[in-house]
């Protein structure tokens, strides 16, 4: 069966940081595109940050102007785990947070303009900024 499973969340105060961590099973995970979304509370789904399965290509990362500049997403292939380093936190960031795998290369969920659902995604962590 294919796992995405997510922690690192938590309640932190405006300005401080978390690191969400997702480790997957079940999947050749170097073999796929890997984006962080968000879900607000009585909000839709949003995407936050996507990272091609070959970081070290030019333009590795995309990011939402919202998160630019005080998220970074990383991945480490050997351990199959996904990364998002979330600084200077603010209020709106306050949502659950989900990792997600593409369902095959350029279906956009890399940049955020993905019109499909992913092919797998995990459970979510709840981060509250308060």
């Amino acid at each position: 069966d294919v796992q995405l499973v997510e922690s690192g969340g938590g309640l932190v105060q405006p300005g401080e940081s978390l690191r969400l961590s997702c480790v997957a099973s079940g999947i050749t995970f170097s073999r796929h595109d890997m984006s962080w979304v968000r879900q607000p509370p009585g909000k839709e789904v949003e995407w936050v940050a996507g990272i091609t399965r070959l970081p070290s290509l030019f333009r590795a990362a995309s990011y939402a102007d919202s998160v630019k500049g005080r998220f970074t997403i990383s991945r480490d292939n050997a351990k199959d785990t996904l990364y998002l380093q979330m600084n200077s936190l603010k209020i709106e960031d306050t949502a659950v947070y989900y990792c997600v795998a593409d369902n095959y290369p350029g279906d956009g969920w890399l940049t955020g303009i993905a019109t499909e659902p992913p092919g797998y995604s995990g459970q979510g962590t709840q981060v509250t900024v308060s």
